[in-house]
C-alpha cells in the first residue's frame, strides 16, 4: 500500500477539521505511523485564516499548537492525493461526494465512522458555542483519531 494520506474536512477549516488534524497528528506520532495529514474546508470563507482562537486554545491545552495552520478549500486533486478524505459531519460528507471528481480514489468517510457505536454521527460544530463546546469537539477528534489510526494500521 502507498503511504496513507488523510485530509480532514469541515465547512470553514477553522474549528473541527484543524482539531481533527492536530489530534490525528498526535495519534500518528504516538504510534509511529508514516502518514501525510492535512485539513480543508468545503467553503472558502476562511482561506488563509488561522484556526478560531478557541480551537487554538483547546488544542494548546492538549499540547498541540495549531496557530500556524491556515484555512484552505478542498480541491479536486485532493481526491487523488489523499487516500482518506474524512468529513466531520454528514452535510460536508454529502458535499464531498458531490464535488468528488470521477477519477477520485480517496476513501470518503465520516470521522466518527471510525468510533465504535458512533458510526454515521457528526462532530458537532462548536463555532457558535463556548469553550465547553470546543472541549467536546476535541474529545470527538481524539476518539476519531484513535479509531482512524486503527483502521489505517489494519489496512497496511
Amino acid at each position: 500500500m502507498s503511504r496513507p494520506a488523510v485530509l480532514f474536512v469541515c465547512l470553514g477549516n477553522i474549528c473541527r477539521s484543524p482539531l481533527a488534524e492536530a489530534a490525528f497528528r498526535q495519534e500518528a506520532e504516538r504510534r509511529g505511523l508514516d502518514v501525510e495529514i492535512d485539513s480543508a474546508g468545503t467553503g472558502a470563507w476562511h482561506v488563509g485564516h488561522p484556526p478560531d482562537r478557541r480551537a487554538q486554545a483547546v488544542a494548546l491545552r492538549h499540547d498541540a499548537d495549531i496557530a500556524g495552520y491556515r484555512g484552505r478549500q478542498v480541491k479536486p486533486e485532493d481526491f487523488r492525493r489523499f487516500t482518506h478524505v474524512v468529513a466531520l459531519d454528514r452535510d460536508n460528507l454529502a458535499d464531498l461526494k458531490r464535488i468528488r471528481p470521477s477519477d477520485g480514489t480517496a476513501e470518503l468517510l465520516l470521522l466518527l465512522d471510525a468510533v465504535e457505536g458512533r458510526q454515521g454521527k457528526s462532530v458537532a460544530d462548536p463555532y457558535y458555542g463556548d469553550d465547553a463546546d470546543f472541549d467536546i469537539t476535541w474529545a470527538d477528534a481524539v476518539a476519531g483519531a484513535k479509531g482512524l489510526a486503527d483502521r489505517i494500521e489494519s489496512q497496511s
